[in-house]
């Protein structure tokens, strides 16, 4: 019982929700293991999170092979915001302090990143999250196009071999 209290609590499971509903106007895309969406805020630009599907907190909770490939299709949604972006750096980011449920934040560092050497959390969420860091309706379907044309060339891409693992 209490486990299906903390999902209807959950803000990530109500995205997901919002997702299944056709509703979620950062949604960019559904992989086997999760969805893709754009952060509500793009102060930095590409800014997105791949969202495990179902309401789980940790990764050792998944069954190994899926566990594999949530992680495989993480750096695969990572190497497609890179495409589509062209940031200096990627920031890779499983927290679940406030959010338990499994997420991955995946931030563009760029070259005009205020802080490039410290943590996008040393930036004042009231800069963060500005109204002016937040996509207009054009901007979300660009920045939406960007990604989904990126990510559909890595998805074509086969597995590299694994060497030596």
């Amino acid at each position: 019982m209490k486990k299906k209290q903390t999902q209807n609590i959950c803000l990530i499971c109500r995205r997901i929700k919002l997702i299944k509903h056709d509703k979620n106007p950062y949604f960019v895309a559904a992989l086997k293991t999760g969805y893709v969406v754009l952060g509500d805020y793009q102060f930095f630009r590409g800014y997105t999170l791949f969202l495990y599907k179902e309401h789980k907190n940790e990764l050792h909770e998944l069954p190994s092979a899926f566990r594999r490939q949530h992680l495989w299709e993480m750096s695969q949604v990572a190497e497609a915001v890179y495409l589509a972006f062209h940031p200096k750096k990627l920031n890779y980011e499983l927290l679940g302090n406030t959010d338990t449920h499994i997420h991955w934040h995946i931030f563009p560092r760029h070259t005009n990143d205020p802080l490039p050497e410290r943590s996008v959390w040393n930036i004042k969420r009231e800069i963060r999250n500005a109204d002016s860091a937040r996509p207009s309706e054009t901007a979300l379907a660009q920045l939406k196009n960007q990604l989904k044309q990126s990510l559909s060339e890595v998805l074509k891409k086969p597995p590299t071999p694994r060497q030596g693992v």
